[in-house]
C-alpha cells in the first residue's frame, strides 16, 4: 500500500509535519512519501496570475503525488480557524488542472495544535471543503495540546490514551475507494 502523508503547513518546525510522518508510519506493509509543501511553492493563485504563467508544472507534480498514493494521510495546520494559505494555494493552482484534486483517495484527515482544540476547526473546515476536490474522508482525527501529548525527540504520541485511539482508527481505516 502506498502512502502519502503530508501536512497542511509550509512551516519547517511543523507539528502537523511530525504528526503525519509518525501517523504514515502506523500503517502496516506500506511504502510511504512524505510531502512537503515548501516542494510546491506557487504565487498566489489568481485568474490574473493563471492568465500570465499558465499551468504549472509544480501543481502537475503534487497532483501526480496524490496519484502515486492509494492513502492520504493529511494533518491541516489551523490559521485563524481555517486552513493555511500554502495548503489552499497549491491545491487552488491543481485543481486547475484537476478538479478533484484529492481523486477520492481514502484518506486520515488530522490535525494537531499546541491548543486543546488540536485544530478541530480546520479538519471541519477541509472536510466541508474537500468534498468539492474529490476528498474522500474516511477519517478524521484531532491530538490537542501538541506539547503535552507528543514526544518530539521520540517523534510519537506519549499520551496512551490518544495513542491508542489514533491506533484504533488505523486498525479499522475503510481503504475502499468510491466511485468518482
Amino acid at each position: 500500500m502506498k502512502i502519502l502523508a503530508f501536512a497542511g503547513s509550509s512551516s519547517n518546525q511543523s507539528i502537523n509535519k511530525r504528526f503525519a510522518i509518525y501517523t504514515g508510519n502506523l500503517f502496516e506493509d506500506k511504502q510511504l512519501e512524505i510531502l512537503d509543501l515548501n516542494d510546491y511553492e506557487l504565487p498566489l493563485f489568481s485568474v490574473d496570475k493563471e492568465e500570465e504563467i499558465g499551468k504549472p508544472a509544480i501543481a502537475r507534480t503534487f497532483l501526480d503525488k496524490i496519484d502515486w498514493a492509494d492513502v492520504l494521510v493529511l494533518s491541516v495546520a489551523e490559521h485563524n480557524a481555517g486552513l493555511t494559505v500554502a495548503f489552499k494555494n497549491i491545491y487552488d493552482w491543481a485543481s486547475r488542472q484537476r478538479v478533484k484534486v484529492f481523486d477520492n483517495k481514502p484518506m486520515l484527515l488530522l490535525s494537531t495544535s499546541p491548543g486543546k482544540g488540536g485544530g478541530k476547526n480546520a479538519v471541519e473546515a477541509a472536510q466541508i471543503i474537500f468534498k468539492r476536490y474529490g476528498g474522500n474522508v474516511r477519517a478524521t482525527f484531532s491530538l490537542p495540546s501538541f506539547n503535552d501529548n507528543f514526544d518530539i525527540e521520540a517523534g510519537k504520541i506519549s499520551n496512551k490514551e490518544h495513542d491508542d485511539a489514533l491506533k484504533d482508527i488505523i486498525r479499522n481505516f475503510d481503504y475502499g475507494k468510491e466511485p468518482s
